[in-house]
């Protein structure tokens, strides 16, 4: 264990995120206080002062290490949080780096959303050169990173354009049921079988809340629409032309640029279902593998094989989709680099139209954490190693990576990178991700976005599914008082 003790609580997020990042096999303790006095035996001890603009950390570790740092930070305005907590962040960064020896793939940057920064800084330093400068010394980015993190900010930023003007949003439905949970999942998700009695209720559900959808967003244009789950493909034929007859008849489909079903898991995807789908003008899918080792995929719960996914995935194509998504994972229990090499050698002769790269990330309310526990550690795999695989088989297919994003506990401390062929981009990813327009979202576990100029609110709805049921009148009203009013919803 490192325990880690700092006089601030308003720093905690930072310190956890960079020592977690640094040592991420180590169970980290903080430490909160104000006496400077209570000692900490074995870890680290920083030190902040505003007053001063003085920073200092002391690293302990078994008398071995006694490192002390000590920085006066050098900003002006000392009532600038912004400029301060940079500071502070290169501080502990650049001193965690001087003791282990070693860098973060992204440096000093932490946040979900390295892109987002990239893109906001094309703005004041158009120029490639004087951009990939700014990057190192404000965030220590550089190399492949800062030059893949650009071009991305490049694409992604075009992409963007048709989204900014404030005058459109995006509609996202959660399907919380799955033919099983996978190992790795947090999700809201419930299996099917189970729920199927309710399924009708849960839909009727989400036709209140379409009802109620052109009301509150009177007056913006509908861009994108993604269902997502859980397993979309999950409901029986029947049932999905049930919700899009629903949503056909409730809201206007006309100025849909991009219609997105997260069909998932091939052992939910039957011919029906891909007819009422494309009866429907459904124009992107998504057939999921995670990876082409059959031996992983009955580890991780998904009851199909590697054949289940060449057989689904023809069966789309044979159905007339031609922009069909496939997310692999790198980094699943047991599997090697060799491994993760013959899953995107396998992807590749599918040739789908993009490819969505996710490292591990290990979630507290996926069944992974208590596999971990049981089991140790996930792999050994070389995570950066598996995410150049898939950079690999992304130029194979002439692919583009369009977005990227970042979430806690990531194998290798890398990132999830979208790649797509041109013309093939997943637009709901991209506008989600870097929040340039609203998000309203229906079902049970979902979170809506109202975006305005310098501001976000959120407002979520019940995970529980008997609960969004019941108790559907008032994830209406939340979501009313959201695009009505100016702050998140009452709750």
């Amino acid at each position: 264990m490192i325990s880690v003790k700092t006089e601030k609580e308003e720093f905690e997020y930072d310190i956890h995120a960079y020592v977690t990042s640094f040592f991420p096999s180590e169970e980290i303790k903080l430490l909160i206080g104000e006496d400077k006095a209570d000692p900490v035996s074995d870890g680290m001890i920083l030190y902040v002062s505003k007053e001063d603009r003085h920073a200092s950390l002391k690293i302990i570790s078994g008398n071995i290490i006694d490192k002390n740092a000590s920085y006066e930070l050098q900003s002006e305005k000392t009532l600038d949080e912004w400029l301060f907590k940079q500071e502070l962040r290169l501080f502990i960064y650049d001193s965690l780096s001087d003791l282990t020896g070693n860098t973060l793939p992204w440096g000093a940057m932490i946040g979900v959303r390295p892109i987002k920064l990239i893109i906001d800084m094309l703005k004041e330093y158009p120029d490639e050169e004087e951009l990939r400068s700014e990057l190192y010394k404000s965030y220590r980015l550089e190399g492949r990173k800062a030059e893949t993190g650009i071009r991305t900010a490049r694409l992604e930023a075009g992409l963007l354009e048709p989204f900014s003007d404030g005058s459109g949003y995006s509609l996202y439905i959660g399907i919380p049921f799955c033919p099983s949970t996978c190992l790795y999942c947090s999700f809201t998700s419930y299996p099917y079988a189970r729920f199927k009695n309710r399924i009708q209720d849960y839909l009727n559900a989400l036709h209140e809340e379409l009802k109620a959808v052109p009301e509150y967003t009177k007056g913006l244009r509908l861009d994108t629409v993604y269902i997502g789950g859980g397993t979309p493909s999950s409901l029986s034929a029947d049932e999905l032309e049930v919700l899009f007859s629903y949503m056909s008849e409730t809201l206007p489909m006309d100025s849909v640029k991009e219609f997105t079903v997260e069909a998932g898991r091939p052992d939910s995807i039957t011919e029906d279902k891909l007819k009422v789908m494309k009866r429907f003008n459904v124009g992107r899918i998504s057939v999921n593998p995670q990876t082409f080792k059959d031996e992983t995929l009955k580890l991780i719960g998904r009851h199909h094989s590697s054949e289940d996914v060449k057989s689904a995935f023809k069966m789309a194509r044979d159905a007339g989709f031609d922009n069909i998504n496939m997310d692999m994972i790198l980094g699943l229990p047991g599997e090697t680099l060799d491994d993760v090499k013959r899953s995107f050698e396998e992807a590749v002769k599918l040739s789908p139209d993009s490819l969505t790269a996710h490292s591990l990330a290990i979630k507290r309310a996926s069944r992974m954490k208590k596999w971990i526990e049981e089991h140790g550690a996930v792999s050994g795999l070389a995570a950066d190693k598996a995410m150049e695989a898939a950079y690999a088989a992304a130029t194979q297919l002439d692919m583009k990576p369009y977005y990227t994003y970042r979430q806690k506990n990531m194998a290798g401390n890398l990132e999830n990178t979208g790649f797509a062929k041109d013309g093939k981009y997943g637009l709901y990813n991209v506008v989600i991700m870097e929040e340039v327009q609203s998000i309203v979202a229906l079902g049970a576990g979902t979170v809506s976005k109202r975006v305005l100029p310098g501001k976000i609110t959120r407002c979520d709805t019940h995970k529980d599914v008997d609960l969004y049921i019941d108790g559907i009148n008032e994830m209406i009203e939340r979501k009313r008082k959201l695009f009505d009013g100016d702050s998140d919803c009452d709750r």
